[in-house]
């Protein structure tokens, strides 16, 4: 079986980007891939003739490296690793735990032979002062959890692959790399949550010194079941307060920061299709895995709108630089992507419209946008799965994850 998912996307970032006198930030949750990533980009820099001695790989979580996360400990550690003028290839894996590491990467950066690989499983790593310091000279990649289509390739190459239905039902279980070596649902959901355990206690509680846990948790319950819908910071504390926690809405604020900053969960704000803008109305929130939905509430599995939603969502983050809700006017549109052009893609999601009601009902935002970009509904619809409306093009929503063009 093959222990790793070939993830030719961001190798392909990680390969264009070699060599070339700029900084290389791979960001992403806990457990996503990232340490996998970089072994397989050292695999192949070895198949390509590099030396093992010019490959030096650090990973702070690694307790063998726990003297190293003294930033002056560590610049002299890797200074005594460049012997000659050879090109070295520095991989710091999980770079957050290291105090003013910033100071050290940009010493480094000054080394004309030194090429530098980070990662990092927040966001808040490269905020404020660090990202200040080293504006200009490091390009990030955001790295996800396995994408549906990463998945069913792993399935294909392990000859586990059934069918895009059945592969489906079970890329919804989780879409952490390590839950592909198990059939066991016990294993399975021991794992997510030894996983969302350590976000939480490492990522949010400690970082932010949180007091009161159970809010945290229950915030984070109610953001996972309230895919998909509106979300005001107020409307959180209210309903906090009503299951009698005591809160307010600047804990809550300060908590959600924490949540999004730890990657657990991402923020759509709303953006107006007309005047191009990002509006003040309140945001949508979805998960970064639908498998640490499951154990969070396991009595919601049937909300089963939402979590296609979720997932349609988190794919977009893969095509375009950036996602909204698209508000027009008084309605709706579930997404706008905007790629690299600043130009916009419209997304409608449905369950199914065989119904000509809900069809109606779906289409109808998007045939109030005037504007020539295009426009898709995904469904779940295996009959009349390729419809076009005026325009519109339907999309069943398996083989539109399958295809990796933006469309």
């Amino acid at each position: 079986m093959e222990k790793y998912v070939a993830r030719p996307e961001y190798l392909d970032f990680l390969t264009r980007w070699k060599d070339k006198n700029i900084i290389k930030v791979v960001s992403g949750v806990r457990r996503a891939g990232k340490s996998t990533l970089f072994y397989l980009f050292r695999e192949q820099l070895k198949s390509q003739g590099i030396a093992e001695n010019q490959l030096i790989n650090i990973n702070f979580e690694n307790m063998k490296y726990d003297e190293l996360r003294n930033p002056y400990k560590l610049y002299d550690y890797l200074e005594s690793k460049i012997k000659n003028d050879k090109q070295y290839y520095i991989f710091l894996d999980e770079i957050q735990h290291v105090k003013n590491f910033e100071r050290v990467v940009d010493s480094l950066f000054l080394k004309s032979n030194v090429d530098i690989y980070l990662t990092g499983s927040n966001a808040y790593f490269l905020s404020g002062d660090i990202a200040t310091l080293l504006t200009g000279r490091y390009v990030e990649l955001k790295i996800l959890p396995l994408s549906f289509s990463e998945f069913v390739i792993w399935h294909k190459q392990n000859n586990l692959f059934t069918d895009n239905n059945d592969m489906f039902n079970k890329y919804l279980e989780s879409s952490f790399p390590y839950t592909l070596f198990t059939d066991n649902s016990k294993e399975r959901n021991e794992y997510l949550q030894g996983v969302y355990s350590t976000i939480v206690l490492t990522d949010i509680v400690s970082r932010l010194n949180v007091k009161d846990t159970p809010i945290l948790e229950r915030l984070i319950q109610s953001l996972y079941s309230n895919i998909g819908s509106q979300i005001s910071i107020n409307k959180i504390t209210n309903t906090l307060k009503s299951g009698g926690y005591s809160t307010s809405n600047k804990t809550i604020d300060r908590y959600l920061g924490g949540i999004l900053d730890s990657l657990l969960m991402y923020e759509a704000p709303r953006y107006d299709v007309h005047g191009r803008h990002l509006l003040n109305s309140p945001s949508k929130y979805y998960g970064v895995d639908m498998g640490i939905r499951n154990i969070l509430l396991p009595d919601h599995q049937q909300d089963f709108g939402h979590i296609i939603e979720n997932i349609v969502y988190l794919e977009l983050l893969r095509r375009f630089k950036a996602v909204y809700v698209g508000e027009n006017k008084r309605y709706e549109v579930d997404f706008v992507g905007i790629d690299i052009d600043n130009h916009p893609t419209y997304y409608q999601v449905a369950l199914s419209t065989l119904d000509e009601n809900v069809l109606s009902r779906e289409l109808r935002s998007l045939e109030m946008i005037r504007d020539s970009y295009p426009k898709y509904l995904l469904t779940l619809d295996s009959f009349n799965k390729t419809a076009n409306y005026n325009g519109i093009q339907k999309l069943n929503l398996i083989d539109w994850l399958l295809n990796k063009r933006k469309d």
